[in-house]
């Protein structure tokens, strides 16, 4: 196990670079198992939810080759195994995405109970619908086993724009018989991301970025080469990061249009930046000042499907919103815990009234102390490193393997802008 120190009070200053986009990478390495030639995959992030997700493409028969820390060659002639194994599935919830790639290359694939980050309730049943719907039939028993003698396409409308339901269903239509149309269809960077390496590789992908995909089924799939997109989720810490410390930070290798909808979040915060190309500026001169709503209403910073405000981001705003003068109501509505870590910050000092598990109100400035904490989840862990940064005093943080399941060399990259940070092995 391992922990971080952190001193706080530091102004964060320097250029940091994004790495790739997490979400993005675990689907593209799923889908590598469509096909039985070479995918290349670049700007994989070196974090351990990738590497979770390699063990499980090994396990599964693949080949994985390092080509660098952030690049691989995936092969899958043969496929030797069609259940996911458990020690792998309980560690991360992606490995859920090996269901639809399985079952259209295989007709078969066996999932234990996915793990992951513990926010709530986080149904599988659009999963089912989208499999189920293609042709498959379920069974449960200690684990979730689909089979389908083949998969033909259908009409299909998901319950709920589920990302990672979205991104199965795709994968698994695209070796369909005719056509499927996906209604309700989630449409984010990452799914975006899988859906474009998808056509490289042959596949026949309509209304990408849309929530109406229209996917005409093909024979077979060839390997393909394809570099992910950057991680707008890590962008939007940096971005906190540098407000809550009163840094300056340029952020490379943005990707500015899929920043777009946190910009007006952080703006009723009086948090801003500029860019030039793919350089993002976050400059210390900040207004941090809540900017009410018509009226002099309080504002309200609330999440939603792309491309609304992000809901990973909710936990990174709310500790930006501790260091800005005003009040704020943020309003987290789809996981029913994640918020439950502000009493960490409450803890620190902040000034927040958790008025139910999806909305608190927060007035601000708070002068936040250094505190003895514990990492619950990625985002709300990576939430935790800001506060620690922002506050007075000495911190330590806990179960820092839920960060750096999300974050690459996260102290290397954090101390290069000028964290007094260490990693400690307990």
């Amino acid at each position: 196990m391992k922990e971080y120190h952190i001193e706080g009070s530091h102004p964060l200053r320097g250029t940091i670079r994004a790495s790739g986009n997490k979400n993005a990478a675990l689907p593209c390495i799923a889908a590598a198992i469509l096909t039985d030639e070479p995918v290349t995959l670049s700007n994989i992030p070196d974090i351990e939810d990738v590497h979770v997700m390699l063990d499980v493409f090994h396990a599964l028969g693949g080949e994985v080759t390092p080509l660098s820390p952030n690049a691989y060659r995936l092969c899958t002639r043969n496929i030797v195994s069609s259940d996911i194994p458990l020690e792998h599935a309980k560690k991360i919830r992606a490995s859920i995405l090996f269901a639809g790639p399985l079952l259209a290359r295989t007709g078969r694939a066996g999932l234990p109970p996915p793990g992951g980050d513990v926010i709530g309730r986080r149904r599988l049943d659009t999963h089912f619908l989208a499999l189920t719907e293609l042709g498959a039939a379920v069974e449960q028993g200690d684990m979730f086993t689909f089979t389908a003698n083949h998969l033909t396409g259908n009409d299909i409308f998901l319950d709920e724009a589920s990302v990672t339901a979205t991104e199965n269903g795709v994968m698994a239509a695209v070796l369909a018989d005719g056509e499927t149309v996906f209604t309700n269809a989630a449409s984010e960077p990452h799914v975006q991301d899988l859906c474009r390496m998808l056509v490289r590789m042959g596949a026949r992908i309509e209304g990408i970025g849309s929530n109406i995909l229209t996917i005409g089924g093909v024979k077979k799939l060839s390997g393909c080469t394809f570099e992910i997109g950057a991680d707008f989720m890590e962008i939007g810490s940096f971005i906190g990061l540098a407000a809550a410390t009163r840094g300056d930070i340029f952020i490379e290798g943005a990707t500015i249009p899929d920043i777009r909808p946190a910009k007006i979040a952080f703006r009723k915060l009086g948090i801003n930046w500029e860019h030039e190309g793919s350089v993002l500026h976050v400059p210390e001169n900040q207004t941090m000042t809540v900017n009410c709503d018509l009226g002099g209403m309080i504002p309200k910073i609330d999440d939603a499907p792309w491309p609304g405000f992000p809901p990973d981001l909710m936990s990174i705003i709310t500790v930006a919103a501790t260091q800005v003068s005003g009040t704020v109501l943020v309003h987290e509505k789809l996981f029913e815990s994640r918020m439950f870590f502000v009493d960490k910050l409450i803890g620190m000092g902040a000034r927040i009234v958790l008025c139910d598990p999806h909305r608190a109100v927060i007035s601000g400035p708070s002068e936040l102390t250094g505190s003895e904490l514990h990492s619950p989840d990625v985002r709300a862990g990576m939430a935790l490193v800001i506060a620690a940064l922002a506050a007075k005093g000495k911190s330590v943080i806990h179960n820092v393997y839920q960060i750096e399941r999300g974050y690459e060399n996260l102290v290397g990259r954090l101390a290069a802008l000028g964290a007094a940070l260490r990693e400690e092995d307990v």
